[in-house]
């Protein structure tokens, strides 16, 4: 007779539909006191035997009981229609775009529990010649965050994603920064451009705000020192009549508004050139807008907008338009305060970043060598043979 197996070691038969032997288990309950059951199967009784005693050994260890049937394409369809609430329209279509035609073709029909190391290390790989690295960093990042929520939901065991280096991609155009005399063949192009693109080449190039933040400028945050009140009063409230003037940082065109970062919530002083170029903007608009850089309807500006006229602009300056693009205005800004000895923090903060490690990363190419008291005290030190 055969030996009645212990209560908890779960079951063994036979199915003669599927010609395969069937371990079950039971792993707990439901809220309404039914059974949780996990079943695998195998050829054999030896095969189903060892399914049933992995699936044990989860259990007993506290890992999730992966479903044999999960594939990679299911974990990211689950990610795209639940993991971003909060993000913008645009950037939802984004990632969708990014994971139909280069995650899913790929690794879509893969096993979420088979998937290994080797498997995304060589699709990343193959993506190399195709995608530049900052399009790899955004396929791994769908990957990835799509494996956490599937193990939020006890879908996989662990998330081999996050132990794979994203390679680097083929060479894209890389960011540029305008040379001074450059810088100043475009301030003199954009006097002779209209109010609104004047000022916004002005206040990108002169400020260091991301173009993101300057589209969504009010005119209630360009603000007067009031010297008698000793306070910030909004332009529209007290005019142009005064000496000191500011821009408060706080929005962009993001889905909330928010800015990029907490630290890029800022107020900074405002040069005379663009509060000249601002004026002539409110005089041209008669103060009707809420916007400080607005359509005619009074929307904001959209990237297309802002992208056709800037390059208008940079074509009469003597250069090619179609070269450049709005953001390096805040490159230059960072290049063309370094070149004049203005130290990496004090960049760093006018910029809007959370520490000097990001703008020395980001603007690498821009950003000269301004520590420089080690090789002048070493050169007073040591006089090179020329100097002696």
């Amino acid at each position: 007779m055969t030996k009645r197996r212990s209560r908890g070691d779960g079951g063994l038969h036979w199915d003669d539909q599927r010609q395969r032997w069937i371990a079950s288990v039971t792993v707990g309950y439901t809220a309404a006191g039914k059974r949780i059951v996990k079943r695998g199967s195998g050829k054999t009784k030896t095969e189903a035997k060892d399914k049933l005693k992995q699936i044990l050994r989860d259990y007993e260890d506290g890992l999730a009981i992966a479903p044999a049937g999960y594939t990679v394409a299911d974990a990211v369809a689950y990610w795209l229609d639940n993991g971003l609430p909060k993000r913008d329209d645009s950037t939802v279509k984004m990632y969708r775009t990014y994971a139909a035609k280069h995650v899913i073709p790929c690794l879509g029909a893969r096993k979420l529990r088979d998937l290994s190391v080797e498997d995304i290390d060589q699709w990343l790989l193959g993506k190399r010649g195709e995608l530049g690295t900052r399009s790899l960093k955004l396929i791994h990042g769908i990957l990835n965050r799509s494996m956490k929520n599937a193990m939020r939901r006890d879908k996989v065991k662990r998330n081999v994603v996050d132990l794979c280096e994203v390679p680097d991609g083929r060479d894209g155009r890389p960011s540029k920064a305008l040379t001074m005399r450059q810088a100043e063949a475009v301030l003199k192009a954009a006097e002779a451009a209209r109010p609104r693109m004047r000022a916004y080449i002005v206040v990108s190039l002169l400020s260091g705000m991301r173009t993101e933040e300057v589209r969504a400028m009010r005119w209630s945050h360009v603000v007067a020192y009031d010297q008698d009140g000793g306070r910030w009063h909004p332009v529209p409230e007290v005019g142009w009549d005064h000496e000191s003037f500011a821009v408060y940082v706080w929005r962009s065109v993001r889905r909330k508004g928010d800015t990029k970062t907490p630290k890029s919530r800022r107020s900074l002083a405002l040069p005379k050139r663009c509060v000249d170029a601002l004026r002539a903007l409110w005089d041209a608009q008669d103060g009707g807008q809420e916007l400080v850089f607005s359509t005619g309807t009074g929307t904001a500006m959209t990237a297309h907008n802002v992208r056709r006229d800037f390059r208008k602009v940079l074509d009469s300056a003597g250069l090619t338009g179609a070269e450049w693009a709005p953001r390096e205005l805040r490159h230059s800004f960072v290049s063309l305060l370094s070149d004049h000895d203005i130290p990496i923090e004090d960049i760093s903060r006018l910029v809007g970043h959370s520490n000097t490690v990001v703008t020395e990363t980001v603007y690498r190419h821009q950003i000269r060598p301004v520590i420089q008291e080690g090789a002048t005290a070493m050169d007073r030190i040591f006089p090179a043979a020329s100097d002696a």
